[in-house]
């Protein structure tokens, strides 16, 4: 019977199974399962999902890493929290994040020179990478935890069925639902403390999936039914939007000969459009509905 190590997390495993490729050692998924003692789908997922960055392959039901790739040992859980966080966004979580990242692509590519730069203006949240890692761990396997919560001027004992890390303006917030009643709640990352990962177990549901894929904002509600918003958006500014969009639901409405255009998206909260319009005001307008539309006029009178 194999040795089976104590490993405690998912990252320090990853961590070994790219060192040992990274030797030369081919792994079958039967013998990794029973060593690290879990189950073949999880080191499945593994290969599949969270180490699709490198390149590895499956020949005869052992994987192994290509020929002539070369990465450097690492044993950091912190830089395999940033590495999977870096697939992601690649850069710019802040001063001690982008140091870590640096550092680490480097190790990746062998290179010192790194032709592409990314301004992505969101708060450090390096001083946070354990509770990073706990929550990536409770996420993926759908494990629901207890974890206390500073509120202003006081600290609260949660429970928690946490589904996504998301980054909204520069934010870092766990999106997870209330155990005791499954409403969607939203909480500053930073303000999470004392993880405690339990053995209950949740599910997802396709409806919670598309509400999170669809969010432009923090300001997204589960108790709102989506409804659709229909902006037109000037002709000096239309190619951004059609190089990125507003959300997964853009969708063209119409096309102008003098290139501006309409779009429509699906929005649960009005605050999730009207900041975006004020900010490209008076690029984009609202036609539809006539409540967002008054309500940013109203706000323009009582500015000026």
């Amino acid at each position: 019977m194999a040795y089976k190590h104590n490993y405690d997390t998912i990252l320090t495993r990853l961590t070994s199974i790219l060192s040992r490729l990274n030797d030369g050692e081919a792994l079958s998924v039967k013998a990794l399962a029973e060593e690290f003692n879990v189950s073949d789908r999880t080191i499945q997922r593994d290969f599949n999902k969270r180490l699709i960055s490198f390149p590895v392959y499956q020949d005869k039901k052992k994987w192994k890493m290509q020929d002539g790739f070369r990465l450097e040992k690492s044993s950091s859980v912190e830089e395999a929290v940033v590495l999977d966080i870096m697939e992601k966004l690649m850069e710019g979580a802040g001063r001690q994040f982008s140091t870590k990242a640096n550092k680490l692509l480097s190790k990746i590519k062998n290179e010192s020179l790194n032709p592409i730069y990314a301004k992505l203006d969101m708060e450090d949240i390096g001083d946070k990478l354990k509770e990073v890692q706990e929550l990536e761990i409770a996420i993926s396997n759908k494990t629901q935890i207890k974890c206390d919560y500073d509120f202003e001027g006081y600290r609260k004992e949660l429970d928690l069925k946490p589904l996504k890390i998301a980054n909204y303006e520069g934010f870092w917030y766990l999106i997870a639902l209330d155990s005791r009643n499954d409403i969607l709640k939203k909480y500053y990352l930073k303000s999470i403390k004392n993880i405690q990962l339990s053995d209950e177990t949740f599910e997802s549901t396709t409806k919670l999936d598309r509400l999170l894929e669809n969010s432009i904002s923090i300001w997204f509600s589960q108790s709102t039914e989506p409804y659709k918003v229909v902006l037109n958006i000037s002709k000096e500014v239309a190619k951004y939007f059609k190089r990125k969009p507003i959300s997964k639901s853009q969708i063209t409405e119409s096309v102008y000969e003098d290139g501006s255009m309409d779009v429509s998206i699906e929005i649960t909260n009005d605050m999730e459009i009207i900041p975006f319009v004020k900010y490209w005001i008076p690029h984009v307008k609202v036609l539809e509905p006539e409540s967002i539309r008054n309500a940013i006029v109203e706000d323009l009178k009582d500015y000026i």
